[in-house]
């Protein structure tokens, strides 16, 4: 065997003890996302690998994790292909400033790390979310807001509505699994696209053809395709769920700067709050209430002997029924889940749409049936706009759903409900808001902003908190009262303005 020049097995050696430095470095910040990196051979091959990038030249490249095997590396400075020792770890071409979707792998056991993601009631930056439990027992609905999602101008949202036996856990198994499958497809295509010359997922749209705008939204509406198709089959393998007769509904979407992209399956709905060109409040509807009694829907379930007909003593609620039996009567035509009538025309393919957002546009709501099955679009949007705060809103709308059920369906359970409320404008609650309603920021904080805990049932214990933020003063309280009474006032008469056919102005 020819051996090395002294001097370039030296500088060989300079470069392993750099990269074991470097290694030294890098631990903890890959041990956050490797969790076995500390222990077994599959810490060897990665410490092997990393090692191989480094001598590789990865002090010229911007890093990122991937934990595709069919990652590669490529040089910051050429774009070549370097030594295939670069197994499992991934980097990118160029340094980032910007931390991006691909800086890092979040799996299901770092999401509860996860900044910026919430899911149970609470707030964040440019959104607030709550969900409450009807009478039907435990609250099947589950929600979330990850903002930073991808990349710092990427907002994912989402509401879904279980249903069956084991229906909290598919909802809450969805919200968890069905926005990493949008990363990781994601990830996948940004990992393909410069061998692809820049085509869509299935290279139906080349680089060359149609505007950004149309390749934008076809990488999304395949990324939503391929995500559905991967949740759906992931549950109908899941070892611990059975997911035969129970699954849930899913309303989500990703607001990338300007553009709204949107894919859903059930009957959970998603509505937009605008302003028309004489300022007054529009309702919006983005999604379709995917019903049995849809044409498209029913003509599909028909086609596969499924039968679609509503019960006499609900006669305005169409169910799905299997061929040959009374049963299960799903009321929703697509669904994650309940393959007991997968083969007779239920199907978990999405719908997707997009939609490029002006100035106009004001906020997004996102809610589960307990909500629309009382409260109309106008009526939502009405809600929204006279709450006292925003961090308020998706609190005072589940009130003002659980009122309508008492009113409208005094001798029915009332639905679970579930909210989400997203402002366009990026901004919430300041300071001078609260103090403009009277209130504190410490008591609109414990009253809409605490954390809660799942428990294995599903349902939400409220954590804790310090005696002064749960306890209002006499003064807060009077204050409070009043905003309430005024809000509730306000409702009232621009109730009576929709029923007369007027609109209303904030």
């Amino acid at each position: 065997m020819k051996l090395l020049p002294c001097d370039k097995r030296a500088s060989d050696a300079s470069r392993y003890l750099q990269a074991y430095i470097g290694l030294c470095k890098w631990k903890v910040c890959f041990s956050n996302y490797i969790p076995e990196i500390s222990s077994g051979s599959r810490r060897n091959i990665v410490l092997f690998n990393l090692i191989g990038c480094f001598v590789c030249g990865a002090d010229e490249m911007g890093c990122s994790v991937s934990t595709s095997s069919r990652s590669t590396c490529s040089s910051g400075s050429r774009g070549e292909a370097v030594s295939p020792l670069c197994f499992e770890i991934g980097f990118c071409g160029t340094k980032r400033t910007k931390r991006t979707f691909s800086d890092h792998v979040i799996t299901p056991q770092n999401l509860p790390s996860v900044p910026n993601r919430i899911f149970t009631n609470g707030k964040s930056r440019t959104s607030c979310i709550f969900t409450q439990q009807g009478r039907k027992g435990i609250n099947q609905d589950a929600v979330i807001v990850w903002e930073d999602f991808m990349s710092e101008d990427v907002t994912f949202c989402g509401v879904f509505d279980g249903h069956g036996p084991q229906g909290h856990l598919v909802a809450r198994k969805v919200r968890d699994a069905l926005p990493l499958k949008l990363l990781s497809s994601m990830h996948s295509y940004q990992s393909r696209q410069n061998g692809s010359g820049g085509a869509c997922l299935k290279g139906n749209l080349k680089k060359s053809d149609g505007s950004p705008e149309d390749r934008l939204n076809c990488l999304w509406k395949e990324t939503f395709m391929k995500s559905y198709k991967a949740m759906d089959k992931e549950l109908r393998s899941h070892p611990n769920l059975d997911c035969f007769c129970s699954g849930s509904t899913a309303v989500t979407i990703v607001k990338q700067g300007p553009n709204l992209f949107m894919g859903y399956i059930g009957d959970s709905r998603a509505i937009m709050g605008s302003k028309d060109s004489n300022g007054s409040m529009v309702a919006i509807q983005l999604t379709v209430d995917l019903k049995p009694d849809l044409p498209r829907e029913a003509e599909r379930i028909k086609k596969c002997r499924d039968r679609v007909f509503a019960l006499q003593d609900e006669p305005e609620v169409p169910r799905v029924w299997l061929p040959f039996d009374d049963a299960p009567g799903l009321a929703m035509a697509r669904a994650f889940g309940d393959f007991c009538l997968k083969e007779y025309g239920v199907i978990s393919i999405p719908e997707f749409s997009h939609r490029l957002l002006t100035e106009r546009d004001q906020f997004i709501v996102l809610a589960s049936d307990g909500v629309w099955d009382v409260l109309s679009n106008e009526e939502v949007v009405e809600i929204v706009s006279l709450a006292p705060t925003r961090s308020s809103a998706a609190r005072i709308l589940v009130d003002s759903a659980a009122r309508e059920w008492k009113l409208k369906y005094p001798t029915s359970k009332m639905d679970d409900c579930a909210v989400v409320c997203l402002f366009l404008d990026g901004k919430m609650d300041t300071e001078s808001d609260y103090e403009e309603q009277g209130l504190s920021s410490a008591t609109v904080q414990s009253n809409h902003s605490g954390n809660a805990i799942e428990t294995d049932d599903g349902q939400k214990t409220e954590l804790y908190l310090p005696r002064n933020f749960t306890v209002r003063s006499s003064e807060e309280s009077d204050s409070y009262g009043r905003v309430a009474a005024e809000f509730e006032g306000n409702v009232v008469q621009s109730r009576q303005r929709i029923k007369t056919g007027q609109v209303w102005k904030v």
